[in-house]
């Protein structure tokens, strides 16, 4: 069983400096210089502000990585951008300028298709009306008939009995 070892608030901070201070050498080497794990030192050397921001991307994200909102925010703020504006822009979140004119157009092409399918759910809508008022038509002429044949046997019956 592993004992969980405290260290103290000044402890890390110098353990920090000599990793932001290390030069040529690695971060392996400065722990175990300091004798403490190498991930330990890595969990002290992320930030500890939280994230306040839901939708705002990291900017560590792989572009694919991306939510659409996230992709919508980033093509309204880059919206107008110059060219020198734009790549500086897309330097900072790790993208390329190519990447938000695809997602510009999958943005158009979502939105059309979906334009597209309202426009067949709707002509489908209407059939499935029309179709559901000619069966409820041949229901009824249906019963009609069924009412006008055995109104017809009866008559037969009725006449064929008084002949006899």
């Amino acid at each position: 069983m592993k004992s969980k070892t405290t260290y103290s608030a000044e402890f890390k901070e110098q353990a920090l400096v000599k990793a932001y201070n290390r030069g040529d050498r690695t971060i392996q080497e400065i722990a175990d210089e300091l004798n403490i794990n190498l991930f330990t030192l890595k969990k002290w050397m992320k930030p500890t502000t939280p994230n306040t921001e839901k939708h705002t991307p990291d900017k560590a994200k792989r572009p694919q990585d991306w939510r659409p909102e996230d992709r919508l925010v980033a093509l309204h703020e880059c919206y107008g951008l110059s060219d020198d504006t734009l790549n500086a822009w897309c330097r900072a979140r790790g993208l390329f300028a190519h990447q938000l004119t695809q997602w510009k157009i999958d943005f158009c092409i979502s939105g059309s298709s979906s334009r597209e399918e309202a426009q067949a759910l709707r002509s489908l809508k209407t059939e499935n009306k029309r179709l559901e008022r000619e069966l409820a038509r041949k229901e009824k002429a249906l019963a009609e008939a069924a009412v006008l044949l055995v109104l017809q046997k009866k008559f037969r019956a009725l006449l064929g009995g008084e002949v006899e």
